[in-house]
């Protein structure tokens, strides 16, 4: 069965992840979005009439949304499975692109706001955190853990794994998920009861 081809839009919501991945948002405008989506500026501007934010909202539940799916398939194995998959999805990244891109979730989150209100990219960015949270701990109380220790646990995995990312890219190297691996795991170990 082949894949559906994507839509213009999808492509350029889908570029618009990988550049700011790769750049933050600040750094990247709409105009080099579409150019590396090889989509027209105008057709940008006609999918996303609010700009620059309203694509970088996009970007971040696209980028939310296809790893949910994952993390949720693997969860279903339980939650060493869910992580495992977790870090590989990330360290596929952060290989695949030798070692330039990152999370456009986390990009988003950590960019000083043009303005004193929250745009909608950083609340997007927040949902998606506590999606992916919600999918851990959920996995996690299933299989022992209680709710609060569950959700301690999720919110621990999310940000360990995503300062991981971070510290890849930095060193160039994919120990510091080697490590993180190990120590996660043997936390949820330690907290299931499987």
């Amino acid at each position: 069965m082949t894949k559906p081809t994507p839509t213009a839009r999808e492509r350029i919501v889908a570029g618009a992840a990988d550049m700011i991945s790769r750049r933050g948002l600040n750094a990247t405008s709409i105009r080099e979005m579409a150019k590396h989506a090889r989509a027209p500026l105008g057709s940008t501007y006609h999918y996303f009439p609010e700009g620059k934010q309203q694509l970088a909202t996009e970007a971040v539940r696209y980028t939310g949304a296809w790893t949910a799916r994952s993390l949720r398939k693997a969860l279903e194995a339980g939650p060493v499975a869910g992580l495992r998959a977790f870090l590989a999805l990330w360290r596929k990244i952060v290989v695949d692109s030798d070692f330039r891109a990152g999370c456009p979730v986390l990009a988003v989150s950590i960019e000083e706001p043009a303005t004193d209100e929250t745009p909608a990219a950083l609340a997007a960015a927040a949902d998606v955190f506590t999606e992916w949270e919600s999918l851990l701990a959920t996995s996690l109380r299933e299989h022992g853990a209680d709710r609060e220790q569950a959700a301690q646990l999720a919110t621990l995995i999310v940000a360990a794994v995503e300062g991981t990312v971070a510290m890849c890219r930095a060193k160039r190297s994919t120990q510091p998920l080697d490590d993180t691996a190990e120590q996660l795991q043997a936390l949820i170990l330690a907290t299931i009861k499987d």
